[in-house]
């Protein structure tokens, strides 16, 4: 009789997992830094490149959280899985 601590997902499955969150917090992060660049930035130049990348920032910042949703839906269904 299996252990009821065994975990009945395959390791390929949680490895999975793991990259998908760790593309969503890394993606969430660089669109952050894009996005507050502008303001924190001393140079006028890097100032100005920065603002030029806002639609970079937001896109990579929807990207990370699109990617921080699809995780949890997957430990969702995971953990709904006799």
């Amino acid at each position: 009789m299996p252990d009821p601590t065994d975990d009945p997902r395959s390791a390929a499955a949680r490895q999975a997992d793991k990259e998908l969150l760790f593309k969503g917090v890394t993606c969430a992060l660089i669109g952050l830094v894009i996005l507050l660049a502008p303001y924190v930035a001393r140079s006028d130049g890097v100032r100005e490149l920065m603002a030029q990348a806002t639609l970079v920032g937001w896109f990579a910042l929807v990207l990370g959280l699109a990617f921080g949703v699809q995780y949890a839906v997957r430990r969702a269904k995971a953990r709904r899985q006799p």
